[in-house]
């Protein structure tokens, strides 16, 4: 590492050559300034620091490299030595002297204009070489194995992952961080970043946890956890119980906490709050931005995050995107040469598919994923589960091919953040049936072993009946505060026309806030009568139920919603509108990209020979009838006046590249 008086010279000097830069930012929006806090609309991506010495004239020289390929920023995520070499000499991780390069490259990105968020800790879940006695996670049976994570940046270094069930444990961590980030934090507001949750959650416990149970519950959940009974098909309403009291920890001990201390240290929060044991909708709308990943979770999970930022009065829903694209490769196969499949020879094309799909399904804003640090040219490090973007054109995902692909997605993300999120239904999310039947098929877990059990919600979907009214998630926690007034359902800071549900089970609170709403006139559609979850059961529920079902406005039919569809017609693709004032964007996805599966198959893009749709635009009192036509591989936009309905030319289909060849070569034979 370069001492401090040299690296005083490198910053001057770097930030001197960079004054024309300067001018060259001008024209993009203040990064981190406004209220979307991803204002420039390009897609960021995590930026893989590997455990070593971090020179920052290789900071400056990436930065550099990244602001001309049109990204808007980067998360610097710290992590492992390269093939996990022991050798490597790097500084203690949140050290002054690990500090160094990194506020460097803090004033390095707010000289070009770039943005610059951090992975609030090294790899993830949350862990710490240093962790204090106590604040591991921890399960009943107090198993210290599942707190144990030897992959960091102090490799190999035994860390702890934090207990996430302890505000407590979380704000010691936080001191910590915060005190290592203290110069990070300066100049423009940067996003603090938690990934999907990756912490062992069966038989999940706390101090505490016991009392807290009995008290919400009214009897004592241990004896089901000590005889490992918990799980048993026969005591779901237990589980479901169990699951209640755990939901309850996560949001006010970790998920809040995190979000608060952000806010402290001038920051915002990014979050993935994915695979938690709790009520996703609710986590993810207490972050500043919520977060989604695909394709190793659904496409139709972005919906989950945009309903959050809608509920939340939130403008930007970003996406992890890219990971395993097609497929994963262990860490440690091949002595740690962990390539994933067909790194270096990504096709856009099939990249597209999958961000056009989560367009498609409320993401506006693209995180890559992602970018080895290496010197300019250089692909000696590179991460085991990503398409890697690379300042080497040897690579695929480099030089003009990648800069265009870029412009296109922060075309869409800008009309994708135009106005708010339109929708008309609020559909009531299936949390109670999650957490009532714990487990998914065992194909499930045959491909993605890492899955817990249906709280994850990785495949549920809003109704496909539904589909042209652009339905939105809604839940217990925000219809108790929900009005309706003059034909208008108010939850959160998103308006709706109706409400329906197809649920199992739903909470009494949930049922309650429905007739309340509905004695209102709100119109609801329940497909059929909810039962009860947990064990203890009321005695009024039934009757409130009754109460419910006997009023003119609430029905067992669709019919009661009384609404028409924004747009209509048969085998629709997947689109979405975001409306501002009385214009509608709508950003109509191939129709291929509803067929995209984890993983997906190299080349799968150019199987697509074209289609059309024909569709009917229902808008102003009036209704279009109008044909969409897809080229190969291409994505349509809509602009939606009172005057008419208009195509806009995103003027983008991505070109074969290296790889192809040899993949129709095999095919041929």
């Amino acid at each position: 590492m370069r001492n401090f008086f040299l690296l005083a010279i490198v910053a001057t000097v770097s930030c001197l050559s960079l004054l024309s830069c300067k001018e060259a930012c001008k024209g993009d929006a203040n990064i981190g300034g406004d209220e979307t806090l991803y204002g420039s609309y390009k897609p960021y991506t995590r930026w893989w620091w590997f455990s070593q010495e971090i020179d920052t004239n290789d900071v400056r020289n990436q930065l550099i490299w990244l602001k001309e390929h049109e990204f808007g920023g980067v998360e610097i995520a710290w992590i492992y030595p390269m093939f996990l070499d022991t050798n490597r000499a790097h500084e203690e991780f949140l050290s002054e002297a690990w500090a160094v390069p990194v506020n460097f490259a803090k004033r390095m990105a707010d000289s070009l204009g770039l943005g610059m968020d951090y992975t609030y800790g090294t790899m993830w879940p949350f862990s710490d070489v240093n962790l204090c006695d106590g604040d591991q996670t921890r399960n009943y049976f107090d198993s210290v194995e599942i707190a144990e994570r030897p992959l960091t940046w102090d490799h190999p270094k035994m860390a702890r992952i934090i207990n996430h069930l302890d505000k407590g444990a979380f704000e010691r961590y936080a001191k910590h961080m915060n005190a290592g980030l203290k110069g990070a934090y300066g100049g423009s507001r940067s996003g603090l970043f938690v990934d999907s949750w990756e912490v062992e959650t069966d038989w999940l416990w706390t101090p505490g946890f016991g009392e807290t149970f009995l008290k919400e519950h009214g009897y004592d959940v241990e004896p089901y956890v000590k005889n490992k009974t918990l799980y048993d098909t026969d005591n779901a309403d237990i589980y479901y119980d169990y699951m209640r009291t755990l939901s309850g920890y996560v949001l006010r001990e970790f998920y809040g906490p995190f979000a608060e201390n952000a806010t402290r240290n001038g920051a915002f929060s990014r979050s993935q709050c994915g695979g938690a044991p709790t009520d996703l909708l609710t986590a993810f709308t207490l972050v500043d931005i919520p977060e989604t990943e695909a394709i190793l979770y659904e496409p139709s999970f972005s919906k989950i995050t945009a309903s959050a930022a809608s509920l939340g009065g939130k403008q930007a829903v970003t996406a992890e995107t890219f990971t395993c694209a097609y497929g994963w490769t262990g860490l440690r196969y091949k002595n740690g040469h962990g390539h994933s499949p067909h790194q270096g020879q990504e096709q856009i094309a099939d990249l597209k598919l999958i961000c056009d799909a989560l367009f498609a399904n409320g993401t506006n804003q693209i995180i890559w994923h992602g970018f080895p640090y290496n010197q300019v040219g250089d692909t000696s490090n590179f991460f085991y589960t990503t398409c890697q973007v690379s300042t080497s054109e040897l690579n695929n995902l480099s030089g003009q091919a990648l800069t265009e692909f870029n412009r296109y997605m922060t075309q869409v993300s800008k009309y994708m953040r135009k106005g708010r999120n339109y929708s008309s239904l609020a559909v009531y999310m299936p949390l109670e049936d999650s957490w009532m039947e714990r487990r998914y098929p065992d194909e499930v877990y045959e491909m993605m072993k890492w899955v817990g059990g249906k709280y994850e919600m990785r495949y549920i979907n809003t109704p496909e009946k539904f589909k042209g009214m652009q339905p939105l998630w809604v839940n217990e926690h925000f219809l108790e505060t929900a009005d309706y007034v003059d034909g208008v359902l108010k939850c959160g800071e998103a308006e709706f026309k109706a409400l329906y549900s197809d649920v199992e089970y739903m909470e009494l609170g949930a049922l309650k806030s429905l007739l309340r709403l509905a004695k209102k006139g709100m119109p609801v559609c329940l497909s059929h009568a909810p039962k009860e979850p947990g064990r203890n059961k009321h005695e009024e529920y039934r009757s409130v139920l009754d109460t419910l079902m006997s009023l003119e406005n609430v029905s067992t039919k669709d019919s009661v919603l009384g609404i028409d569809p924004l747009i209509s017609g048969e085998a629709l693709p997947d689109f979405w509108v975001r409306e501002d004032e009385d214009t509608y964007y709508v950003f109509v996805a191939n129709p291929l990209t509803q067929t995209i599966t984890y993983p997906l198959d190299y080349c799968y893009a150019f199987t697509d020979k074209g289609t059309t749709r024909e569709i009917i635009v229902n808008h102003h009192g009036k209704s279009e009838q109008m044909t969409l036509k897809f080229k190969p591989q291409e994505s349509l936009m809509l602009e939606i006046t009172n005057k008419g309905v208009k195509q806009i030319n995103l003027g983008y289909i991505p070109k074969k590249m290296r790889g192809y060849k040899n993949i129709q070569e095999n095919a041929d034979e």
